[in-house]
């Protein structure tokens, strides 16, 4: 059953049509993927199981998945090579946001268009479902025997450390919660949501590149294009926290202005915000041009990062 956010996002104008296809096709192979992996909700424990499944299929972009195929594809690789590693990416973003839902994080009774997963079931459930995703993703990769042991462990090493500390994401969260009832300068934000946004993001693609072989100069450019990406991904979802509503983006609106949160808007305004995000856009784009091979396909997902509603 798709959510209010999810059927916005696919009939969305701005999506180019050929990625929009990409997209929907993307979501419905890692869907059928992460069912056959994940634990049954008749497996004990049963609550366990069910609040696994409540976050992990409550919809969602499938953004960072979506992200490891395109790349790896534009370097020529299989799907079959790249499904698992994607679906891991996904199970570590889910857990991350059980997580920074919680009471003693961000506090969000909303998450992809339904009750997050403290709220529908309890408090010690969602940190367990957390924790476990988070070890399962890494099973994933390391049992992927289509991939060589060496490719395993160049994924393994990018993924652990695109989602710890100091250069990754639970990194940048800690910043983040730092930051909250006070003034950042403008490198402190960047900071912030380069390690809690962009540092999964460039693993999903660094890890496409990188089972597909690519070049030392081409992963080089896939990670600055990345780089850029996962800026652009907050910038715009910032924006869209303060002008969009809870049916469109599926959370609830105006939370990080509510929790006194460092965000683009609140420090720049909406305005220069936007312009900003253009901006970064703008270099997303210029890196493709570094790289031999077709990349219409990861310029149009940096348009539809650009030009997002959900």
């Amino acid at each position: 059953m798709t959510t209010p956010a999810e059927t916005a996002e696919t009939s969305d104008v701005t999506i180019e049509p050929q990625l929009r296809q990409f997209l929907v096709q993307t979501r419905s192979r890692v869907d059928a993927e992460l069912d056959r992996l994940l634990p049954g909700n008749s497996v004990e424990p049963v609550k366990l199981h069910a609040a696994i499944r409540w976050s992990v299929f409550a919809g969602g972009k499938r953004f960072r998945p979506l992200l490891t195929l395109a790349v790896g594809q534009t370097f020529g690789v299989d799907e079959k090579l790249l499904l698992p590693t994607a679906c891991a990416l996904e199970l570590i973003h889910t857990y991350s946001l059980i997580h920074d839902d919680l009471p003693s994080m961000d506090d969000d009774d909303l998450r992809r268009g339904r009750a997050t997963c403290h709220i529908q079931f309890d408090e010690a459930t969602a940190i367990l479902a957390g924790d476990a995703l988070q070890t399962l993703a890494f099973r994933i990769i390391s049992a992927d025997e289509n991939l060589s042991a060496e490719k395993r462990l160049q994924v393994i090493s990018d993924l652990s450390q695109s989602s710890g500390t100091p250069f990754g994401m639970v990194a940048g969260q800690a910043l983040d919660l730092e930051a909250e009832s006070r003034e950042v300068s403008p490198s402190e934000l960047e900071q912030i949501h380069r390690l809690k946004t962009g540092a999964l993001i460039i693993a999903a693609a660094r890890c496409g590149a990188i089972i597909a072989n690519a070049k030392e100069s081409e992963l080089n450019a896939i990670t600055e294009y990345a780089a850029q990406l996962g800026l652009l991904f907050q910038i715009t979802d910032d924006v869209l926290d303060v002008t969009s509503t809870a049916e469109a983006i599926g959370k609830t609106p105006g939370k990080d202005q509510r929790s006194e949160k460092a965000t683009y808007p609140h420090l720049h305004g909406i305005d220069a915000a936007r312009k900003l995000a253009l901006r970064v856009h703008g270099r997303a784009c210029a890196v493709l041009d570094q790289i031999e091979r077709p990349t219409e396909r990861l310029a149009a997902i940096a348009d539809y990062i650009l030009n997002r509603t959900t």
